[in-house]
């Protein structure tokens, strides 16, 4: 007799239709066999994620000895709003686009409890970019509704990095442009360094994640909105086939990030952005401001760039900038294809505090009236 695990895998089809049945796949689960590691001489320490763009409390420098970082997130299946007029049926890892940032340091240990309610429609698994082997973790935490998995993996190189869902087959792209992405970072033991391996430290971190949505149409041209996964994945499907997204939005929708809901910061502030895209390229730039110190690949081990204006983000991994603010006001921060940013949604604010320098920058002659 099948049990309800396998047909959720896939091996004798979905719950949700014949379509997923035939892409519901886990063909590159696995079990390893190796003797299990003692690391009980480690100390344990629970980290309590939260929802993006802010990020749990962490030192930026870390003690000398490793340690095993626990987290726990839930898999949250769920419709979710992303504009005025357009729904989407979310995957999510703790319910948000992007899933929490994981902030861990060179050496430690990951220790993270996926679980998979009852409640959801679909397998899932994670794939950490900065986990080394079993597809990033992916063969090793495919869990059907009603399973939970704990996955322990070692921070062995520094940066930031992207994580996603990639249960198998065409199920890989729609889970990833359906919510189901986020990021790691792994500060080195000591913390940050500049350009001349000074230490450089942040005041204030922010985590944004780019997300492109693929929302099909009516027949009047009206945003569809559909009852579950199921019945949104054939005309999902064909629409994201064709590349060209109806949305390219800040952490999970359009205007999540702006006006009153503005990210902070205060003149003098160092500021440390992490900016991921799980599928697409895309080209942060702060209007008014620069990249003071930019890892633009993401990884700590290599000499910031300096002063950047624009930098490249390549799709499926996150880059790091540190910018301090000098002068007051609203700065946007925004993917700079400017029609994404204007016409898709891929816009940010950041509200600063402060007095202004004239020194940096001064209006002479206020708009007026041409005399001559």
């Amino acid at each position: 007799m099948l049990t309800r695990r396998a047909a959720l895998l896939g091996v004798a089809g979905a719950a949700a239709s014949p379509l997923l049945a035939r892409a519901t796949r886990a063909e590159e689960a696995m079990t390893p066999l190796a003797v299990p590691l003692d690391l009980s001489n480690l100390k344990r320490i629970k980290r309590e994620l939260v929802r993006p763009p802010f990020v749990h409390a962490h030192e930026q420098a870390a003690p000398e000895e490793p340690r095993i970082v626990e987290f726990t997130m839930t898999i949250v299946e769920q419709e979710m709003q992303i504009d005025n007029d357009a729904y989407v049926q979310a995957m999510t890892f703790d319910g948000s686009m992007p899933g929490p940032l994981m902030v861990v340091h060179e050496g430690d240990y990951v220790e993270l409890t996926l679980i998979n309610p009852a409640s959801n429609m679909m397998p899932h698994n994670i794939d950490f970019h900065s986990a080394t082997g079993a597809m990033g973790g992916g063969a090793l935490t495919h869990v059907a509704p009603g399973e939970m998995t704990v996955l322990r993996w070692k921070a062995t190189r520094p940066g930031t990095f992207v994580y996603h869902c990639a249960p198998g087959g065409p199920m890989i792209p729609w889970h990833v442009v359906s919510g189901m992405n986020g990021a790691v970072m792994v500060l080195p033991r000591n913390g940050l360094r500049d350009h001349n391996g000074t230490r450089v430290s942040y005041d204030r971190v922010y985590y944004i994640g780019e997300q492109d949505f693929y929302i099909p149409r009516d027949d009047n041209g009206d945003y569809k909105r559909f009852a579950d996964l199921g019945e949104s994945y054939p005309e999902t499907e064909t629409l994201m086939n064709g590349l060209i997204p109806t949305h390219v939005v800040f952490n999970g929708a359009v205007g999540a990030l702006t006006d009153e809901k503005a990210l902070t910061a205060k003149v003098g502030e160092k500021v440390l952005f992490i900016h991921s895209q799980a599928n697409r390229d895309t080209r942060p730039h702060l209007i008014g401001g620069h990249g003071d110190l930019v890892w633009e690949e993401g990884k700590f081990n290599n000499a910031p760039l300096r002063d950047l204006e624009t930098w490249f983000v390549r799709g499926g991994s996150a880059a790091a900038a540190i910018y301090e603010f000098l002068q007051p006001g609203i700065y946007a921060y925004v993917n700079h294809n400017l029609i994404e940013a204007v016409n898709l949604g891929a816009t940010a604010h950041i509200s600063v505090e402060g007095e202004w320098n004239n020194d940096l920058m001064e209006q002479v002659v206020a708009p007026t009236a041409i005399t001559s």
